[in-house]
């Protein structure tokens, strides 16, 4: 589970359930003195109106962090979720309109309406079912809710990076190094690894100095010498060293010092 791959409208509607779960416990309609019946006292209330939006927000948030999509008959998680929230406020405003409900018997000799409770529901699920519905189309609320910490000062590939969240460890390859070679015991000073295979090899681009990246979404790395198969895949969130370009593609190295091609580098965060 990546929590860095929560957005602002996430945030939102973190903060639109915990509205919805105070206002649980407050009065469902304004009467005199004491006494006032809050969400609890009525369980089809609650659980269609409170816990639904709160179930919502959960699956939302739960759908988005989760490194793969979970459905359940068909449905992706966040779909769900994004249904409770509108059922949710499709109670709430009908609840808003008439407070009393089954208390109607009880208190139909007094002038009544939508007490605090009711009124800050309404409120937190109006807010709720918006962000879950406007997230996917407004890129204001699309953008990361933790940002992608900055690297220190981007270093020469091959140098130990100062430390910090996502970086390669020192296991990483050095210049001049192919991929997966062991360095030589008594090998002369001085004296160069032989090149991997011309076949296997692109020259890279003129004057490219490496530098640290993230990427926006979850992208796939694949193998240098150019198997569909992906050999790992770059999470947001985490930086990368971009070793080499070829073309429009970036030769990246992971955090466990693997190496393979970037094919797609749009929106990609440089450091």
């Amino acid at each position: 589970m990546n929590i860095r791959s929560l957005t602002r409208g996430d945030g939102v509607v973190i903060g639109a359930a915990v509205l919805l779960f105070i206002a649980s416990f407050l009065d469902t309609f304004d009467k005199s003195g004491n006494g006032a019946p809050n969400a609890w006292d009525n369980l089809g209330l609650v659980m269609s109106m409170y816990v639904g939006g709160i179930a919502g927000a959960v699956l939302i948030v739960l759908a988005r962090a989760l490194p793969q999509p979970l459905k359940v008959v068909g449905l992706d998680l966040g779909q769900i979720g994004v249904g409770l929230t509108v059922f949710s406020l499709w109670t709430a405003f009908w609840s808003t309109i008439d407070p009393l409900g089954p208390f109607t018997d009880e208190f139909k000799a007094l002038d009544v309406g939508a007490g605090s409770g009711l009124i800050l529901g309404l409120v937190g699920a109006l807010v709720l079912a918006a962000a879950a519905v406007a997230t996917p189309l407004v890129p204001a609320l699309q953008a990361a809710l933790i940002p992608a910490p900055k690297p220190q000062a981007p270093q020469p590939y091959g140098a130990q990076p100062p430390g910090g969240y996502g970086y390669p460890g020192a296991g990483a390859p050095q210049p001049g190094q192919p991929y997966g070679a062991q360095p030589q015991p008594g090998q002369p000073f001085g004296q160069q690894q032989p090149p991997a295979p011309a076949a296997q090899q692109q020259p890279p681009a003129a004057d490219f100095a490496p530098f640290w990246f993230a990427v926006p979404v979850a992208r796939p790395l694949f193998a240098e010498d150019g198997s569909p198969a992906p050999i790992a895949e770059l999470a947001p969130g985490t930086w990368y060293l971009a070793v080499e370009q070829r073309g429009g593609a970036l030769v990246a190295q992971t955090q466990d010092g693997r190496r393979g091609v970037l094919q797609d580098t749009s929106g990609i965060q440089r450091g």
